[in-house]
């Protein structure tokens, strides 16, 4: 691949940030960034001046996150806040080929660190993208990143940024282009500190892209998927073969959730055997063939396969609970927090604060009369998982390593309203365990 001219190694000159005409057009509207840092703490920056008369001191901070002796490189794969669904599908599947591509060849020397980049104010559109630090600041990497930008003819295009220090001391970003085989930059602009938003820049995405408020608006993800995921027509189908008004028959639903290793399977199992219920699953078995395929694809492809699935269950619990009590093994809450806390990233801070939408159920999807939450210690956890030898989700395995991301899940669920959880311990003998459940049961079903 051919370039315009070679990338400058030297210090950044006056004359090149002082290029307005080509910097103010390329960094309008102004952008913000959150960078989750190995810990889980997150750092907030954004593009300030772009001429060096009106630059701000230097940061020492950034400099020490952004700056040498290390080389820092921005990606970020552009959506707009009125992005129509087919655009974000787009975006997530561009994202997620990054992602494969920047743990191969000369970038697996380098830091990979989780970026947003968007608009202050709460807007929708957050751009999800990535950080990297190159230790040796080799010109292979650079090289690299400009011909995977040039690989990427399809839109959306990802957005190319570079840092480098001036002999002051202050942090630039460079925005790189690349057009016909020409490397052009198209902004240049000081990197200086941003306050942290009042919510996760992420929150406002999440109704659009991974917790969805209706059936519609999961189904509206799939069918922009059909022409590269056959299965995802076989789903559609199924669904659309669901009734869009159902309701709950006579007899008592009650839902089952909990982390993996809680003990959930055998709770469910027995909890069906003493009220001689149906055990139903969501997934469901119809579509739990295609689980793995969909677990495989971006984020918001696997959360519409399981959202949907919700749907199918709920038609088979309101065909069920007309002749006998329903127990299921999951539901809607499983989706939602599984969702809520792979998109947020950081800590238990940056979760959407209590009674937030999000956590409201859908209204469009029927709702059990219980939902239980068994829990145990994370050691105890541990250990059951240990015992199971059994193959692992993506998720599943987050949960083991991260013990940040498990809390998410956990505090996540515990924020679920409407109707919310009730935590049942699950660590006691597999008798006392059933005995609490069925407790609670009749006490919900003298409720009703």
């Amino acid at each position: 691949m051919a370039f315009a001219r070679p990338l400058l190694r030297r210090p950044l000159s006056g004359q090149l940030l002082g290029r307005r005409g080509v910097c103010a057009g390329a960094m309008a509207p102004p952008r913000r960034f959150v960078l989750e840092l190995p810990d889980c703490t997150l750092a907030h920056f954004a593009l300030g001046a772009d001429d060096p008369g009106d630059a701000d001191a230097p940061d020492p901070h950034l400099a020490a996150l952004l700056g040498p002796p290390e080389r820092s490189y921005s990606l970020c794969v552009p959506v707009t806040p009125d992005s129509g669904c087919g655009a974000r599908v787009r975006a997530a599947r561009l994202h997620q080929r990054l992602l494969h591509q920047l743990r191969r060849g000369p970038f697996q020397r380098c830091q990979l660190l989780r970026l947003l980049c968007y608009c202050p104010g709460g807007q929708a559109g957050a751009q999800q993208g990535f950080l990297l630090r190159d230790p040796l600041d080799g010109p292979d990497t650079r090289q690299a990143l400009l011909e995977l930008l040039g690989a990427c003819q399809e839109a959306p295009r990802p957005h190319l940024g570079e840092f480098e220090a001036d002999p002051r001391g202050q942090l630039w970003q460079r925005l790189w282009e690349v057009q016909d085989g020409r490397r052009l930059q198209v902004g240049c602009a000081q990197v200086v500190p941003a306050p942290e938003p009042p919510l996760h820049p992420v929150v406002p995405d999440l109704p659009s892209s991974v917790v969805f408020p209706d059936r519609e608006a999961a189904r509206a993800v799939l069918e922009e998927c059909t022409s590269f995921i056959p299965e995802a027509r076989a789903v559609l189908d199924l669904v659309d073969q669901c009734p869009k008004q159902v309701q709950k028959g006579k007899f008592q639903v009650v839902a089952i959730e909990g982390l993996d290793a809680t003990g959930k399977t055998t709770v469910t199992q027995s909890v069906a055997d003493s009220l001689k219920a149906v055990l139903l699953k969501s997934p469901p078995s119809c579509i739990g063939q295609w689980r793995k395929i969909f677990d495989d694809e971006p984020t918001i492809i696997r959360r519409a396969f399981y959202s949907l699935g919700n749907y199918i269950v709920a038609s088979e619990i309101a065909k069920e609970s007309a002749k006998s009590p329903v127990i299921v093994d999951r539901y809607w809450h499983s989706t939602a927090t599984y969702a809520i806390a792979t998109e947020v990233s950081g800590g238990l801070q940056h979760l959407p604060p209590a009674h937030h939408p999000v956590y409201q159920w859908p209204e469009d999807l029927l709702k059990p009369d219980l939902i239980l939450l068994l829990t145990v210690s994370p050691e105890e956890r541990l250990q059951r998982l240990q015992g199971r030898g059994m193959e692992k989700t993506r998720e599943e395995a987050e949960l083991e390593a991260n013990s940040v991301f498990r809390q998410k899940v956990e505090m996540s669920y515990q924020r679920m309203e409407n109707p919310g959880c009730h935590v049942v311990d699950a660590s006691p003998c597999r008798e006392k365990v059933l005995q609490t459940v069925l407790s609670l049961i009749q006490t919900s079903f003298n409720e009703l």
